[in-house]
């Protein structure tokens, strides 16, 4: 039975009392989401398995649905928090793995409390699917890291306070290398955001321009050329937050589609009844295989699964919608909204066939693309033979770019 420092029990009940003195303590209708949030944070009732005061009770994680449910059944659970999922499914444990103790106390509160809005500087136009091939530079000036580069693909860069960025600190090693993980502040002199007009019409990304923006070394997350071993943290946490995510049955697009098959029995065929039912047992596997590894997660860190888990959901995400287009026929062609504008998250739930059939494309790129996550599962979980890296002991100075 795991306990907090001065002895008490913590387990589902003791937590869910934790909660219920909680809100009587701090009424929902009578303090503000922030404030609450930041009351929150500092019970330990935030992220349950993080130590004693990062938000955490150094409780084990599968205590923390207890608290949400727990939450959510008194009526406190947060709300508006999709422009928060870089910060909090990525920035927070890759912070909490790697940061210095005056990183954690500095970033994760107001991360948490939506104070401070975070995106992810790591995809570059020259780099591709390979990461690791990133050109973004980082020369050190005394206590200060200069960087140069552009990324793009950044969601919410134009909202953001900082930002989670590998950059290149020594190009005479090998790609893997010679990589160094920081917290950039996107206020500072040199960061340039414009936005990415997408196939949707809007622009949920952006591209970023870094002109000698100047980095304090004290902002650097982890050792130096130990980029790719921290970055691994966030790729993995980013994966899961995409595709790992727990639904109810017919939740996401299928239960769109399931909808409208139901509802209008006038465009229903034989054909499509077949195409529609084999879609429905693959995305309930799907989602009974996020549920178990969700529970994995419960006991332990995020690992390779939730890049099956990813790839998963881009791949049904992308039959589906094609799917509900083929069933409206020329009704699926209509598209509701291309006026151009600047979104913190994307809402199937609010769009149309054409919007879903567009905006899945993106799936199989976002968050990994799936090739990458296809080695990723033949590699790390079928325990296949690797694929031939021709570039794995060249130094990144001297490949082909």
């Amino acid at each position: 039975m795991t306990s907090d420092p001065s002895g008490r029990e913590l387990d589902a009940p003791a937590l869910r009392q934790r909660v219920a003195d909680f809100v009587a303590a701090h009424d929902p209708a009578a303090t503000g989401q922030a404030d609450l949030l930041a009351a929150r944070f500092d019970a330990g009732l935030a992220w349950v398995h993080f130590p004693e005061g990062l938000g955490g009770l150094g409780a084990p994680r599968s205590l923390q649905s207890v608290v949400d449910e727990e939450f959510d059944e008194r009526g406190a659970a947060p709300t508006g928090r999709e422009g928060l999922i870089i910060g909090l499914g990525m920035a927070a444990p890759t912070i909490l793995a790697f940061g210095t103790p005056e990183q954690r106390a500095r970033f994760l509160k107001p991360l948490y409390t939506g104070e401070e809005v975070w995106c992810q500087l790591f995809s570059e136009p020259g780099a591709g699917s390979d990461l690791a091939a990133l050109g973004t530079r980082a020369v050190r000036d005394g206590e200060e890291w200069v960087v140069n580069g552009q990324k793009v693909w950044t969601s919410l860069a134009h909202r953001a306070r900082w930002a989670i960025l590998v950059a290149r600190t020594d190009p005479d090693v090998p790609k893997h290398q010679g990589l160094t993980y920081f917290i950039c502040d996107m206020s500072a002199e040199g960061v340039d955001v414009r936005p990415l007009r997408q196939l949707t019409g809007e622009a949920e990304f952006n591209e970023v321009y870094l002109t000698d923006v100047r980095i304090p070394d004290s902002h650097r997350i982890g050792a130096v050329g130990e980029g790719w071993k921290v970055a691994q943290t966030t790729l993995m946490n980013e994966r899961v937050s995409i595709g790992g995510n727990a639904e109810p049955r017919e939740g996401g697009l299928i239960g769109v589609v399931a909808d409208v098959w139901r509802s209008r029995p006038e465009l229903r065929t034989p054909g499509m009844h077949d195409a529609l039912l084999k879609l429905w047992v693959e995305a309930e596997a799907a989602r009974l295989t996020k549920e178990r590894l969700r529970q994995q997660l419960a006991v332990g860190q995020p690992g390779p699964e939730g890049s099956a888990a990813k790839y998963s959901y881009s791949r049904l995400n992308q039959e589906i919608s094609g799917l509900e287009v083929e069933l409206l026929g020329q009704e699926g062609l209509v598209y509701d909204d291309w006026s151009f504008r600047r979104p913190d998250g994307v809402d199937f739930a609010k769009r149309g066939a054409g919007f879903h059939y567009l905006r899945s494309k993106g799936n199989s790129i976002e968050g990994g693309t799936s090739e990458i996550l296809r080695n990723i599962i033949a590699e790390r979980i079928l325990g296949l033979p690797a694929e031939i890296r021709v570039d794995k002991d060249v130094a990144w100075k001297d490949l082909p770019k």
